[in-house]
């Protein structure tokens, strides 16, 4: 018997078009689905109709049926099914309630009802699958965002629901802490779906896989005959799934061809020299880092989740001054957030990259063209999914065209063929003369140099 069914659903968000269309699916009982496609193709929107959130929180136009567990979604609502359901949300930061890491994730429990001797150790354990314990005491808002990411992880997996919705959920971790993750959900026995980017591993894992754009769902099949479909009909796929390799970005003919490190001879556009930086005097982030950035390059900064990689990304864009050390710059620097969707302030997508240069609407106009988001100039950009507001505001980071780029996880959310764009699209900009800075967890995203900020010392490969 199915744990959960989508039986002819659409569904449309308040004033804006289908996102989900005619969708129909049987979940059984341990089975694990990769859910793919690309960004804004209605992943994110089946998931809230298995959790109920569409259309008890979003309202919106809804048609067909829903049904998990035995409850139809039409008349339960989602704390209906709590304790069954689990959801693990795109962006960590909108989901954590409590300011004390333990707290936040015996929070579920608690509401659940679950005895007092219980919640505990289940916490432990969870915290422990993600490879988190040691964040037990911390308050949610010194985390980074991949260990707040592994919280949620945590909270999730503490429920021991059911049916697990993860949407992106290895997004902002480090390879290390995804694993670790990804073998905690298979050991779960739950029945999964995994909304992934980073498709390689969930491929791996997954039993099933469902493909769905523009709101349809195009392939629902076992893995090896899905695996055969994406091979021929969306191959960018299948090419991610060697997302292990350490990519980069290799001279045509020499040095100096296309996607070349051309600038090396010249003056860094921003130098790093013994940088230092603490929150918390007991909580050293950096110490004695050096790292250099110049035109022609891309350097990727790389290391596991509270390495001090976002510190070391907003010290060199000026954002944060050093404790200790020094640093020089040359030329202008724009710096695009790990969560660029939490510091729009535009009604549009056309305003909000306008602003950063002047309100020129042309200038605008072409750097969302760039980013694929022509289309949505007249969107608000709350309307838009995550990876969608992920280009935007890259969209308005680079319209200005600065010397230094700096970006914090920009492949979060972006789905495989926009990835590949983005790298070639970086590759291009610093040939022409720029430097580049992309802090990331993405161990295949292509480079001149890699900088890795390993908890004992700084590494770096060329």
């Amino acid at each position: 018997m199915a744990l959960a069914r989508l039986e002819a659903v659409t569904y449309a968000y308040p004033g804006a078009p289908d996102a989900l269309v005619d969708a129909s699916l049987e979940l059984q009982p341990g089975e694990v689905v990769a859910l793919l496609g690309p960004s804004g193709s209605g992943k994110s929107t089946l998931l809230r109709a298995l959790s109920g959130l569409v259309p008890h929180f979003h309202g919106g136009r809804f048609a067909g049926r829903v049904v998990v567990s035995g409850l139809d979604t039409r008349t339960a609502r989602p704390a209906d099914l709590a304790g069954t359901v689990a959801t693990v949300f795109q962006d960590p930061e909108d989901q954590v309630v409590m300011t004390i890491v333990a707290n936040e994730v015996a929070f579920g429990l608690e509401n659940l009802g679950t005895p007092p001797a219980e919640i505990w150790p289940r916490v432990e354990r969870a915290l422990d699958a993600v490879a988190a314990r040691h964040l037990w005491g911390r308050k949610t808002v010194e985390l980074s965002g991949g260990e707040l990411q592994r919280v949620c992880l945590a909270s999730a997996l503490a429920l021991e629901p059911q049916l697990l919705l993860l949407d992106e959920p290895t997004s902002q971790l480090d390879p290390e802490a995804a694993a670790l993750f990804l073998d905690a959900v298979e050991r779960l026995g739950a029945t999964v779906i995994l909304s992934e980017q980073r498709v390689g591993r969930a491929l791996e894992l997954a039993t099933r896989v469902v493909f769905v754009e523009d709101g349809r769902i195009l392939l629902d099949a076992p893995r090896q005959e899905a695996l055969d479909w994406l091979a021929s009909e969306r191959p960018a796929y299948t090419n991610a799934c060697v997302g292990t390799t350490q990519a980069s970005f290799v001279p045509r003919n020499g040095a100096g061809g296309e996607g070349a490190c051309v600038g090396t001879t010249q003056a860094p556009l921003v130098r790093l020299r013994g940088v230092s930086y603490a929150y918390r005097s007991a909580l050293p982030v950096l110490d004695g880092v050096d790292v250099e950035v110049r035109r022609g390059e891309v350097v990727v900064l790389e290391g596991p989740n509270g390495s001090g990689k976002t510190t070391l990304a907003r010290i060199a864009a000026g954002l944060l001054e050093p404790q200790a050390g020094t640093i020089e710059r040359q030329g202008r620097v724009t710096y695009l957030s790990q969560d660029p969707g939490r510091y729009l302030v535009r009604e549009t997508a056309l305003s909000e990259v306008a602003l950063g240069v002047g309100g020129d609407e042309s200038r605008a106009r072409g750097a969302l063209e760039r980013v694929g988001l022509g289309w949505a100039a007249a969107q608000n950009p709350r309307d838009l999914s995550s990876g969608e507001r992920e280009r935007l505001g890259l969209a308005a980071v680079s319209a200005s065209e600065p010397d230094l780029l700096i970006l914090d996880e920009p492949t979060r959310g972006i789905d495989p063929p926009r990835k590949a764009e983005l790298a070639a699209w970086l590759g291009r900009y610093a040939a022409a003369g720029h430097g580049v800075l992309v802090a990331t967890h993405d161990a295949g995203f292509p480079a001149h140099r890699r900088v890795s900020l390993a908890r004992e010392e700084l590494q770096v490969a060329v």
